[in-house]
């Protein structure tokens, strides 16, 4: 059973994952029970503000608590793995010995990797996990729990939004993985997972992966249904999205949702995250109606932005990565999604 110190800890990664800051978000847990979350929360407040040492310390100093769990212990090495990762390349070699130290204590201890791992982190954890079988962990909730994995949403736009919005095939796919990731009955499969599985194996030829081979990988991670979309911009005023739902065993599409209007890509996405979870009689709690009216924007140029910042994460160039992401928080500084890829990428930029 995870621990309530982990509890906590993992309370501040989620806190994180909405834009706060994990140091504001658990000052009240600073009891001797909850003193762990706290101190790895600031470990990483550090890391953002690019002080890696002063982090190093107090994340190192947590392991001389006495009547450590594994969880804890898992923690606090995915604090130190981030962090020296977060000081530069030559530090690499040591941020991947905490991860194997997690590794030994085992893959599936923790649901990992949490959202704030960089891209080249998760890639190696990946690597480390496969060895042993488990890219795929068992699932310990309740039975009927649907894995989805969402594939970039196919640009069939017209004329110059053929290349102005080139880039958000990839920022649709984040926020739809982003909404559904928000749902209590839903287990989502990282789309970088899904990309690593088609390099592995070599699915993909050309950097072009049709829905077939995109199935066969999301068979392989376990994954029950997958969503693929598309997006057609015609003019300044007319848009149309359309998204389906693939049952990965059968190949079959067994649900098919489309909206269009003006180009408010904010709010076709809730929308269709909404018709979806209908058509597939995905039932929502009125937490989870609540959390997914949370985040995104509604300014296009922030969208762009962000899309085109999730293209040069995928490449590894963490610094053009970082000023999109910041170029799209700068335009709407109620993107909480922006923001928290933004915090993510800061240290690594330099």
């Amino acid at each position: 059973m995870m621990s309530y110190r982990t509890g906590m800890w993992t309370v501040g990664l989620v806190l994180l994952t909405l834009g706060l800051s994990l140091t504001a978000a658990v000052p009240a847990l600073a009891q001797d029970d909850a003193g762990l979350s706290a101190k790895l929360a600031e470990a990483l407040d550090h890391r953002i503000y690019g002080r890696f040492d002063e982090g190093i310390a107090l994340a190192n100093d947590q392991l001389e608590r006495p009547d450590l769990t594994d969880q804890d212990k898992i923690a606090i090495y995915e604090v130190l793995s981030i962090i020296y990762f977060s000081k530069g390349e030559e530090y690499y070699s040591k941020s991947y010995d905490y991860l194997k130290q997690i590794d030994q204590i085992g893959p599936c201890v923790i649901k990992l990797p949490h959202d704030i791992w960089p891209k080249g982190l998760r890639r190696k954890w990946y690597t480390l996990v496969a060895a042993q079988d488990a890219l795929t962990c068992p699932e310990t909730g309740e039975s009927g729990i649907r894995t989805i994995a969402v594939m970039p949403f196919d640009n069939n736009s017209i004329g110059k939004y053929q290349e102005q919005l080139g880039a958000l095939g990839a920022g649709l796919a984040s926020f739809f993985q982003y909404d559904f990731g928000k749902i209590s009955s839903l287990t989502i499969v990282e789309r970088d997972k899904i990309d690593y599985i088609l390099e592995e194996q070599k699915l993909s030829e050309g950097g072009k992966v049709d829905q077939a081979t995109a199935i066969k990988a999301g068979r392989i991670l376990g994954a029950q249904l997958m969503v693929f979309g598309s997006f057609t911009q015609i003019d300044d005023k007319q848009t149309r999205v359309v998204v389906r739902a693939v049952n990965v065993e059968t190949s079959e599409i067994v649900a098919s949702v489309s909206d269009e209007g003006k180009p408010d890509y904010f709010a076709l996405e809730k929308s269709l995250v909404d018709k979806l979870c209908n058509e597939l009689n995905i039932k929502l709690t009125s937490q989870d109606k609540q959390m997914i009216d949370l985040g995104g924007t509604e300014s296009l140029d922030a969208m762009t932005r962000y899309s085109k910042a999730l293209q040069f994460a995928d490449k590894y160039d963490y610094k053009n990565a970082y000023d999109y992401f910041k170029q799209a928080y700068d335009m709407d500084q109620n993107f909480a999604e922006a923001k928290r890829k933004m915090e993510i990428y800061r240290p690594l930029a330099s």
